[in-house]
């Protein structure tokens, strides 16, 4: 049998061939998708937001590891959507108005997938407009909002804002970070969560949709 372990170990270690080879060899000797998902992708995915969150691993590290995740994932999700794997939940996300920063805005889609969630990324220097179009289209439970500037920080507000114009505000949960963002700031503007960095913005939307970690 596959051993669910050792692909953990090669997503960790970044090794995509490894990971596309170790899934594609699950499958064929009868694991199903969802076990591979639950018992080796996300908790390689897990273990690299331990290390990133206690500084063992950087940035470098896990972009490599969410690769390696994506090779194993392109394999898995045609598998999973027809066996009706239910994910986390939906997540969109996007840079604020004006912010053209996106590296850790990638980085929280690589660890929300990488723990189950189906992600939309709006991409950078999105309107407050198009993230209500966006909750509008999409139907998500969370809304993640993130800002590198303090310029662009004020932005968030107006999104909050925004989707109470909109009627919508109280269909999502609006999750917010990035470097000048605080949890006290968050809290003034109305967001239901903060989280300073990508693996706590995936502790932070399980929190705020009651999954448990």
């Amino acid at each position: 049998m596959a051993n669910l372990g050792e692909i953990s170990e090669a997503l960790i270690a970044g090794n995509a061939d490894r990971v596309r080879e170790l899934t594609q060899a699950g499958l064929e000797e009868g694991v199903s998708a969802g076990e591979l998902l639950n018992g080796a992708l996300m908790p390689g995915m897990d273990e690299v937001g331990r290390r990133f969150k206690a500084n063992e691993f950087y940035v470098p590290e896990v972009l490599i590891a969410a690769r390696a995740m994506h090779a194993g994932m392109d394999i898995l999700k045609p598998l999973l959507a027809a066996g009706g794997v239910a994910s986390s939940g939906k997540v969109v996300i996007g840079t604020a108005k004006g912010d053209l920063h996106d590296i850790g805005k990638n980085l929280v889609v690589m660890m929300l997938e990488g723990a189950g969630f189906e992600v939309v990324d709006l991409g950078i220097d999105v309107a407050p407009e198009g993230f209500v179009n966006a909750v509008k289209e999409s139907h998500p439970d969370v809304l993640g909002i993130s800002a590198l500037l303090t310029t662009t920080m004020v932005q968030m507000g107006a999104v909050v804002e925004a989707l109470k114009g909109a009627g919508v505000r109280d269909q999502i949960k609006v999750m917010v970070g990035g470097a000048p963002v605080t949890e006290r700031y968050a809290n003034e503007i109305g967001a239901d969560g903060y989280a300073p960095d990508a693996a706590s913005a995936v502790d932070k939307a399980k929190e705020l949709l009651g999954i448990a970690s």
